[in-house]
């Protein structure tokens, strides 16, 4: 399939912006580009369901489910974050939950669910600035 030399460049762009942008981030601002890739991966799945693109929804729904466990769940520091890092950890595993039912049903309604779970937390993080608070920051060793 071709692409127009405009549509190359600007997805050229985007990835290069991307890239600089966590590359050059606090694990604060880390953790809010994560939520902001979770929140687009689950609408670019709901959009695929729709179109009855089901390798496309797969790789979204992979995507974001890499993103709950790989980055948001295994980043959580649980020795030290008490109930809010329990209750982080609950809500990102149920999460997972719901949108492999989702895609497995092709239920849209399970995605939403998810992301209205979501938006709330990510709207809170950006909220709270800075690097956050210490018993959310990654254990040593581990991922944002």
């Amino acid at each position: 399939m071709f692409t127009s030399a405009s549509h190359r460049a600007a997805s050229a762009y985007k990835r290069v912006a991307a890239e600089t942008s966590v590359q050059g981030a606090d694990p604060h601002t880390l953790v809010g580009l994560l939520f902001d890739a979770l929140l687009q991966s689950i609408s670019e799945a709901r959009g695929a369901m729709v179109r009855g693109d089901i390798a496309a929804k797969g790789a979204a729904l992979g995507k974001a489910v890499r993103i709950l466990e790989e980055g948001l769940k295994a980043g959580l520091n649980l020795r030290e974050g008490g109930e809010i890092a329990t209750n982080l950890r609950d809500l990102y595993a149920y999460s997972t939950l719901r949108l492999t039912q989702g895609n497995l049903r092709n239920d849209p309604a399970a995605l939403e669910e998810v992301s209205k779970l979501i938006e709330p937390v990510a709207q809170s993080w950006k909220l709270i600035g800075g690097p956050g608070p210490a018993y959310l920051q990654p254990v040593a060793g581990r991922g944002a």
